[in-house]
């Protein structure tokens, strides 16, 4: 598949090392969970907890990088989480997640949060996040190597894409190259 510039986005046989390394579809990695939201989580004025939100992405998160890559994961960053809407104690919550981009041993999770009054079936889009996880070896706790991802809509493509963006900034302010 070709990237907006005319290069190849990566993805069905990616060559690594000289071998072919099947990929997975964005689809394989999709996550959903959902959740009542129950007065010990909120805070006085009823609205669910800003960490427990954070406590819920990083969990289905780690349930779409788990599902590309097969193996365990560990959370590496959080470098955008975004607090659009609240939600309200009664609500439901639903986190919606996929993988992104799969790098070498790293994946960038793109998360999403919505409530839903179920009473009226309304919908609200309440937080984004964009979350790193690299894929762990079992026996030797090191990184390890991950599918390439195969992109086929258009919006997995933004998606891929803008990840790619999101990397290098992530990179040059871990490493102070601003």
């Amino acid at each position: 598949m070709k990237n907006g510039k005319g290069g190849r986005v990566k993805g069905v046989g990616e060559e690594l090392h000289g071998q072919v390394r099947k990929g997975k579809p964005v689809s394989m990695s999709r996550s959903e969970m959902t959740e009542m939201v129950l007065p010990s989580e909120t805070n006085p004025l009823g609205k669910l907890l800003g960490g427990h939100i954070m406590h819920l992405v990083d969990i289905v998160a780690a349930m779409a990088a788990h599902r590309h890559s097969n193996s365990l994961v560990m959370t590496v960053s959080v470098d955008y989480l975004d607090f659009r809407n609240s939600v309200s104690v009664g609500e439901i919550v639903i986190l919606n997640s996929q993988v992104n981009r799969a790098f070498r041993t790293s994946m960038e999770i793109g998360v999403e949060v919505f409530s839903e009054n179920y009473l009226t079936g309304k919908r609200t889009h309440t937080t984004s996040a964009y979350l790193t996880f690299v894929a762990l070896d079992e026996h030797t706790g090191g990184p390890k190597e991950v599918p390439p991802l195969i992109v086929k809509t258009a919006e997995e493509r933004r998606r891929f894409l803008g990840a790619g963006k999101r990397r290098k900034i992530r990179l040059a302010n871990r490493f102070g190259k601003r």
